[in-house]
């Protein structure tokens, strides 16, 4: 993409209205707009990121069996009494139809699922059964902050699980545990994101939470450095501050923000809807349900938070918008050519073609953040090729024309 066609543009002014690092840099170099609070416009910038990370967990849930739908955002309040959670949700947003109907903004699904894969389970063979979505939710938070770690609407992915027996949905959980942790991995996040021990509320006695580790954290962990798992705050003391997973009492205390969580639903919203099948002898029982949730915007919130210096954002390879930054100064036949040839390797470019000074680009390219910085001038071409720097270094080089591609290659498969 040429940089003078692109529908963004950075600020040098800090957002008065921000105070969180992640909605300064990504409005600051184009990448989200601020609607209002709790509420962003994902530039094409933003959006490319957000197709990323998308792309690398619809993979990963694809591996394990995940089928892909789109539900509804509007959810009737019939199917939210029926769990009981329409007087109880204190952040739910809250719709009149008409005299006599009532919408939910939906929040999350479990109230849409359960009934809907009643129309698909009724026998022991129609089990297990894994579907996801990627859907914007809507929660009525009371205060709005922490830029996209925490908003009104956001990107979500959710996965439910629907199996016949215990034994099952708690392999399939296990299994979710190694998921996230690919995911986190591929998003050079898994040296900082710990699996938490966490309330299972009225599901079972503990969930699990990923969070990662970070001053801009709204929640306390406590890590065991033994067995490098974690302990949310909120249950600490009933474990009487020792890890359950090897009873080491020397936990070290830390922020961290919550990127992804798991929930044996059990039989909690498969019940309210009569979401039942025949088990081998033609008994009915309950279908017993599994949760496995991922924030994107808060993920792409939290790796800004993370990966980033005096200058601006730095991309992890897997979630940069582009994988190369070429800036033309003045050399833009060349540049035409190199941009060109790139594109036609399926490398992904931002090609700065703008008129403005050579300064004015390099401060936007170090904003926004992509690995590979390329830079075609009469200087460098005086000098034998192209001027190459990674976004993470300081140093710059130059590398001969015909090697681009492969130094490109090289570090991506790195």
């Amino acid at each position: 993409m040429k940089q003078s066609q692109l529908f963004a543009k950075t600020r040098k002014e800090t957002p008065k209205d921000e105070l969180s690092l992640n909605a300064i840099l990504l409005i600051r170099a184009g990448f989200i707009d601020k609607l209002m609070a709790g509420v962003y416009t994902f530039l094409p910038l933003g959006l490319r990121v957000m197709k990323k990370i998308e792309g690398i967990i619809r993979e990963e849930m694809e591996k394990v069996g995940g089928v892909e739908i789109f539900m509804p955002t509007l959810q009737p309040k019939f199917n939210w009494d029926q769990t009981g959670r329409w007087d109880t949700m204190d952040d739910l947003f809250k719709l009149d139809k008409s005299k006599d109907s009532e919408l939910a903004l939906g929040p999350t699904h479990e109230e849409v699922i359960s009934p809907l894969l009643k129309r698909f389970i009724s026998s022991h063979k129609d089990l297990p059964r894994y579907i996801f979505q990627f859907q914007n939710k809507f929660r009525n938070e009371k205060r709005a902050k922490s830029g996209i770690l925490r908003g009104r609407e956001f990107i979500m992915k959710d996965l439910y699980s629907f199996h016949a027996n215990q034994k099952d949905l708690d392999e399939y959980y296990e299994k979710q545990k190694e998921v996230y942790a690919r995911i986190f991995k591929r998003l050079e996040l898994e040296e900082k994101t710990y699996l938490t021990y966490a309330s299972g509320g009225s599901f079972s006695k503990y969930s699990h939470e990923f969070q990662t580790i970070t001053p801009a954290g709204e929640d306390i962990i406590y890590i065991c450095p033994k067995c490098k798992m974690a302990i949310n705050k909120e249950i600490i003391e009933d474990l009487e501050n020792k890890c359950p997973n090897c009873g080491n009492t020397n936990l070290l205390e830390e922020k961290a923000i919550e990127v992804g969580n798991i929930f044996k639903l059990g039989t909690k919203y498969s019940a309210p809807f009569q979401l039942n099948y025949q088990d081998e002898e033609g008994r009915e029982k309950p279908v017993l349900m599994g949760c496995y949730g991922i924030g994107l915007s808060r993920l792409m919130g939290t790796i800004v938070e993370i990966f980033n210096d005096s200058k601006g954002i730095i991309w992890p390879k897997s979630a940069t918008p582009f994988q190369v930054h070429l800036i033309s100064l003045g050399q833009n036949e060349e540049a035409e050519k190199i941009y060109a040839e790139l594109e036609e390797k399926g490398i992904e470019v931002l090609y700065d073609d703008r008129d403005i000074s050579a300064g004015e680009k390099f401060y936007d390219s170090d904003l926004i953040g992509i690995p590979i910085r390329v830079i075609m001038s009469k200087r460098s071409l005086e000098n034998g090729g192209i001027e190459y720097k990674l976004r993470s270094e300081d140093k710059s080089r130059i590398i001969p024309l015909n090697n681009i591609n492969k130094e490109i290659e090289t570090f991506y498969l790195a």
